[in-house]
């Protein structure tokens, strides 16, 4: 298993630093553990380290990772995959947020199927801030019918937005789409006051989105090393 430990200690310390070059407190950006593929034993690892909130890209594995942890009141688990109808259930029994709704149909079944006694699932809406068709979210433009949607649901709490953009290499270019996304940021939280989330920033690109604004990055290759997928 990789040094989760000392992998950690230089996570935190690439968010210290990035976050102290654009004036911003460390305290401000939420450290989201990706643990898809990865064991439980290394996600217990990561909690002794003292890491509370993991993200899943896949319903089952995910579901049973929370399971697997149900003696623990601590922790937040975070549905980070791309949400298909028929799996919505599952996220709307098991998980605390879900960062990918991109549609309003996936955002009426997760609210009509929330259990009534757990407390309201926390939403990011995806943007596809790069334009790619191979990647899921919505356009910039088609934000605000969405949103005014989402926090019309009773059993869902609109918290901001995610995206994943296009790999880029040259940090200035990660930054002017960043800058896109913070922008959309800033003015839905106009709008709804309890917005307060921007989810974006992987290993890769962490410090540019710190420098926009991201009050969570979403890391697995630098905390569990390379993903293990199976033959």
């Amino acid at each position: 298993m990789h040094n989760i430990e000392q992998n950690l200690h230089d996570v935190r310390n690439r968010i210290a630093l990035a976050a102290q070059k654009c004036g911003r407190s460390p305290e401000e950006i939420t450290l989201l553990a990706v643990s898809k593929t990865k064991p439980v034993e290394a996600i217990a690892e990561a909690i002794a380290n003292g890491l509370r909130e993991f993200g899943e890209n896949y319903v089952q594995e995910g579901v049973e990772k929370i399971q697997h942890f149900n003696h623990r009141d601590d922790l937040v688990w975070h549905f980070i995959g791309p949400l298909q109808s028929n799996k919505s259930r599952l996220v709307a029994e098991h998980f605390d947020w879900c960062h990918t709704i991109d549609r309003a149909k996936i955002a009426q079944r997760l609210s009509e199927q929330r259990p009534e006694k757990m407390p309201p699932l926390h939403v990011l809406i995806q943007i596809n801030i790069s334009g790619e068709q191979s990647k899921s979210g919505i356009l910039l433009e088609e934000l605000t019918e969405l949103a005014a949607t989402i926090n019309g649901l009773p059993n869902l709490v609109l918290r901001g937005l995610m995206a994943i953009p296009a790999p880029e290499s040259h940090p200035e270019h990660q930054i002017a789409v960043f800058r896109r996304m913070e922008q959309a940021f800033i003015e839905l939280k106009v709008r709804y006051s309890q917005v307060d989330t921007l989810s974006m920033g992987m290993t890769e690109d962490m410090e540019a989105a710190i420098t926009c604004g991201s009050t969570l990055v979403r890391i697995g290759t630098a905390i569990f090393g390379a993903r293990q997928y199976q033959p």
